[in-house]
């Protein structure tokens, strides 16, 4: 069974991975797990509480198909956890590794970013990380998908979740079907009524 595991941080925001995760289990059949820092129970931005399956320091990397990195306040932090060797070793692995919104700085702290296509919340989103991948940013509105690493900014968790199921060999009409129908909105034009 293809096993994606979730990082969750406190104050995580709860929209980022919601379709991914909704998508891979209750479609596709997925196992779904979460792990948090210490397996410690965590509060989302919404509010939402979650008690985890596990904490990040008991992942097997060969137990997961994908370890995703929900984002949230604490990865801009001092005390941030500290997901690089897991995320390395993920990837090496042929594991999919996806960072969205500031979950992208754990994946840029582990070097994942710094030769391949990626994106963020902005350009200089990455910077406070010190890494060295500024030449492959690409400054765009949906996520981006290289070499089984998957970006996107917080604004984008339609285009992550299709770039996730891409990366897990999961390409097809009935998946672009399915963006298109949660992507929709973005194409009506926005109105203040």
């Amino acid at each position: 069974m293809t096993t994606i595991v979730t990082l969750l941080t406190p104050d995580y925001a709860d929209w980022e991975t919601a379709l991914i995760m909704a998508g891979a289990r209750s479609h596709y059949g997925f196992e779904t797990l979460f792990a948090s820092p210490d397996g410690e129970e965590v509060v989302s931005a919404g509010g939402l509480l979650v008690v985890p399956n596990l904490s990040i320091e008991d992942i097997e990397v060969d137990e997961i198909d994908a370890v995703l990195v929900n984002g949230g306040s604490i990865w801009r932090q001092p005390g941030a956890p500290d997901v690089s060797d897991l995320l390395r070793r993920a990837h090496e692995a042929g594991k999919t590794v996806g960072g969205i919104c500031d979950g992208t700085l754990a994946l840029a702290r582990a070097g994942l970013l710094d030769d391949r296509p990626h994106t963020a919340n902005g350009p200089d989103s990455l910077s406070v990380t010190g890494y060295g991948g500024a030449a492959h940013y690409r400054d765009q509105p949906h996520a981006v998908l290289a070499d089984r690493v998957v970006t996107a900014a917080g604004t984008a968790p339609v285009s992550f979740m299709g770039a996730v199921l891409d990366s897990l060999g999961l390409k097809s009409a009935e998946l672009d079907a399915y963006l298109s129908l949660f992507g929709a909105e973005h194409l009506a034009p926005v109105s203040a009524a």
